[in-house]
């Protein structure tokens, strides 16, 4: 299996949660996320990101706009 290039993922990532420990492990943060019933950063934007609300819910709320 391929390994994420992790260097080039974080400089994509706006989770502003900064001790995270999947930063720019993609597929790590969306298990992680996921088996939460939430979805990752990268899919709000930044000032929805920042609210640490990221249910699928909210999500929702935001595309629908």
């Amino acid at each position: 299996m391929p390994t994420c290039n992790q260097k080039a993922n974080v400089a994509g990532c706006n989770c502003s949660y900064d001790p995270c420990p999947r930063k720019g492990l993609c597929c790590e943060c969306l298990a992680y996320h996921w088996r939460m019933r939430e979805l990752p950063a990268c899919l709000f934007p930044d000032e929805v990101e920042r609210t640490w609300d990221r249910s699928l819910a909210r999500f929702l709320k935001t595309v629908s706009r």
